[in-house]
């Protein structure tokens, strides 16, 4: 669901910016005023959790893979503003570090997968926990949450992608940017997550909230106990397994639909539409790699790399926006 670079218009991807920057100050005010300084600084372990979920890319029949992004889940745990700016870090470091998703394309899929995807999740999960009552109403609540989120961004990212063609061709009418209209985009980016994708949503926001809620009580927003630490070793420990375990998303072969490269998107649809030849950003580690390195060894290295500076980065936030706070969140 990361829009890569150049399928959409740099209008749409400028209109798209312009819509999340005031979201995205909002988000870090309220973040600043409602979170204590150490709720913020776990904020970091949270968009890790997101970002390692989106490395485990799952199959289905046709050669298309997905993944879930545990958006809800984060949401639940802190809230969906912090929710939106965790999420929208984890993106930002993807595109920026990793290549997975545009650059340009950022604020599309802030918009999809930080925005939208929380939003939706957390309503659902407020409504549902209104009637489901304990802690197994609580994981049925973030289940039903965590499905309607994924499906609702992913008919979002659809939608843009969509219109492309519609709004941006050629003179001779040939798509400049995506070439698949909605009545082919809608469909294609729907059945994967209302099947497959949507229930990998499901078991790792459903497993994930599980674990956390049993050994890490306190970890989250608006949740106290005596002892505020505990249960930190096993958050970092289900961290590293995760990390460990990503290799098995290289298990699952073929792209993402509507994330091809220019040249594999021009043998499907026989043509190189005009815009896709546009600028492109150079990653350092492109698609999870490093060097020369086996791609298993890479994949497993570079989610290291992106739980640590994810981390570290929300860490040295706390900092910086209250210089009277150490790291551990002590006044």
């Amino acid at each position: 669901m990361h829009i890569p670079e150049n399928y959409l218009s740099p209008s749409t991807c400028g209109v798209m910016v312009a819509a999340m920057a005031p979201v995205w100050a909002h988000a870090a005010r309220r973040v600043r005023d409602d979170l204590p300084a150490e709720k913020v600084s776990l904020l970091g372990v949270a968009a890790a959790f997101s970002f390692l979920a989106m490395m485990f890319n799952v199959p289905i029949p046709g050669g298309t893979t997905g993944h879930a992004v545990c958006g809800t889940l984060v949401a639940i745990l802190f809230g969906p503003w912090p929710a939106l700016l965790a999420i929208s870090m984890a993106l930002a470091m993807q595109a920026f570090l990793f290549g997975d998703g545009g650059v340009l394309a950022l604020g599309a899929n802030c918009f999809n997968l930080a925005f939208v995807l929380p939003m939706v999740g957390f309503g659902a999960y407020r409504l549902v926990r209104l009637h489901a009552r304990g802690a197994r109403g609580e994981l049925v609540a973030a289940g039903v949450g965590s499905y309607l989120g994924i499906n609702a961004a992913a008919l979002c990212a659809a939608t843009e992608l969509g219109v492309q063609p519609l709004l941006f061709v050629d003179a001779a009418g040939q798509a400049l940017f995506c070439p698949y209209p909605l009545w082919v985009s809608v469909p294609a980016m729907l059945v994967g997550h209302l099947t497959v994708w949507g229930a990998a949503e499901v078991v790792f926001t459903v497993g994930i909230l599980a674990y956390v809620r049993r050994v890490a009580p306190s970890f989250g927003a608006g949740v106290t106990v005596p002892d505020g630490r505990r249960g930190t070793a096993g958050v970092a420990a289900l961290l590293a397994a995760l990390a460990v375990a990503t290799p098995l998303g290289l298990l699952a072969t073929g792209d993402a639909w509507g994330e091809w490269s220019a040249g594999d998107l021009a043998a499907r649809v026989g043509y190189m539409p005009g815009g896709m030849g546009g600028w492109q950003w150079a990653a350092l580690l492109p698609d999870y790699s490093l060097g020369g390195l086996p791609g298993w060894v890479g994949y497993m290295l570079s989610a290291v790399i992106g739980v640590a500076l994810l981390v570290v980065v929300f860490r040295l936030a706390v900092g910086l926006a209250r210089p009277e706070v150490d790291f551990d969140g002590r006044a």
